[in-house]
């Protein structure tokens, strides 16, 4: 499976108020997603708290949305960690729950030359069938994925896309310059997918997309429908969500939004807190001025 959709979400992970995951939850969320504008979904990435999942919580989670939307939706698994035994660990056991491909996030904290970043994706793509997706997002790893080794792992046959999160559309503008066409680049940052799109980029793997998916859905269709003003539109439409789901620390605001929509998200595991009363009060406003919060 070379393409997994436009619209990707990257889903929170449901707590119970104890902290322990609400698989529940979190097979309702999925098809809340699907049914609102995701092609796929990304279990265990970034926004999902992966950094304070265990193992066996992640492939339980991957087995709860595979069950709840295999059917109707792709379902990528994020297996990734700065350990390449443990990332190969975790992929081949996603494999085996018959996900639809894995995400890999940049080693974190190692700080790898880029050899190193080369060698870390060949190693886990020779162990696995699985399609590949290389996560770039030097703001969290502490380190960047260069255009020139991410064309050097294109050219592997499963790894097939890049998240690419970088915020500068200047490396996205390379990476699609120098790799085949058929190698899938997605916006790792909402408020760039137009621009992404514009030059020449697949879609986006998504935070916004819990509470405007539908909205990105036709922004994207849109796009490729050659009918640019409507895109516009819609991306200026959207730009106060985009920036109000950073105004602190993702997963912090997406994570409150849900839950303000009526969706039973729950806390977040420490080292992540709440967002203060403010910062909820803001988003609430930028909910209502977009149209999805009375």
């Amino acid at each position: 499976m070379r393409n997994f959709g436009r619209v990707l979400t990257a889903m929170v992970t449901p707590f119970n108020v104890d902290y322990s995951v609400n698989y529940n939850e979190a097979a309702k969320l999925a098809k809340y997603l699907v049914a609102n504008g995701s092609d796929g979904i990304v279990v265990a990435g970034s926004t999902g708290e992966a950094a304070t999942l265990s193992k066996d919580e992640k492939l339980e989670l991957f087995r709860t949305v595979l069950d709840a939307v295999g059917d109707s939706a792709t379902v990528i698994a994020g297996t990734g960690s700065n350990d390449t035994r443990a990332s190969i660990e975790m992929t081949q056991a996603a494999e085996k729950i018959g996900v639809h491909g894995a995400m890999l996030v940049g080693p974190y904290y190692n700080k790898p030359p880029q050899e190193g970043f080369y060698q870390h994706f060949k190693a886990i793509a020779d162990s696995t069938g699985l399609p590949l997706i290389v996560y770039n997002v030097p703001g969290r790893t502490a380190s960047n994925i260069l255009p020139a080794t991410i064309a050097r792992l294109a050219e592997i046959n499963n790894i097939v896309a890049v998240k690419e999160a970088s915020g500068s559309l200047d490396q996205i503008s390379e990476i699609i310059r120098i790799t085949p066409n058929d190698f899938l680049v997605y916006s790792g940052d909402d408020g760039l997918t137009l621009p992404l799109l514009g030059v020449g980029g697949n879609g986006v793997i998504s935070v916004a997309a819990h509470i405007v998916g539908k909205r990105m859905q036709e922004m994207i269709t849109a796009f490729f429908a050659g009918d640019i003003a409507k895109a516009q539109a819609i991306h200026l439409e959207l730009m106060p969500f985009f920036k109000a789901i950073f105004i602190t620390t993702n997963p912090i605001p997406i994570k409150e939004c849900v839950n303000i929509i009526g969706i039973n998200a729950g806390p977040l595991r420490l080292p992540l807190i709440s967002p203060t009363a403010g910062e909820t009060q803001q988003l609430k406003q930028v909910m209502q001025s977009i149209g999805v919060l009375q």
